[in-house]
């Protein structure tokens, strides 16, 4: 099993991916993401950071993440955003090997913790993250303010 991180060329393709997450997670017509809004944060601004796992070189699956910081720890965190493996390539290792890798680039770069969100509903995914050894933060509610909220909580 290879890994790689994603080039600005890989853009479309990351896209790609990103509408199939959207798609299995019955969200694809919240995804508004273009590929020159994706090359502008991952690649120009460097926000964000895309592994692919690939089988015989061909991206069968990704990751998105990014660092947060955790003022309790005093250190940042890397934050999975995405992880997604292609339907055809499930259930061979990649899921693993992809949270395998971000554990790795988690503990060389210092980082206090890796974590990320899952859909109630998923529970293919839930057990899959609870076999790695994941543990639930079932106390925490995620919140989230967007578009016209967010341009108003801005005063804007």
């Amino acid at each position: 099993m290879q890994f790689r991180y994603a080039q600005r060329e890989d853009v479309p393709l990351i896209l790609d991916f990103i509408k199939a997450l959207a798609e299995y997670e019955h969200m694809a017509d919240e995804v508004v993401a273009t590929p020159e809004l994706l090359e502008q944060w991952l690649f120009d601004l460097k926000k964000a950071e895309v592994l692919f796992a690939l089988e015989d070189e061909t991206p069968v699956g990704f990751a998105l993440f990014f660092h947060n910081f955790s003022t309790f720890l005093g250190r940042a965190g890397i934050y999975l955003e995405d992880l997604f493996v292609l339907p055809d390539h499930r259930g061979k290792g990649y899921g693993k090997g992809l949270l395998t890798q971000l554990a790795k680039i988690t503990v060389a770069r210092g980082c206090g913790r890796l974590e990320w969100c899952c859909l109630d509903w998923n529970q293919p995914s839930i057990d899959f993250y609870l076999s790695m050894g994941a543990t639930a933060m079932d106390i925490w509610t995620t919140y989230r303010v967007t578009g016209a909220q967010l341009t108003q909580l801005a005063g804007k």
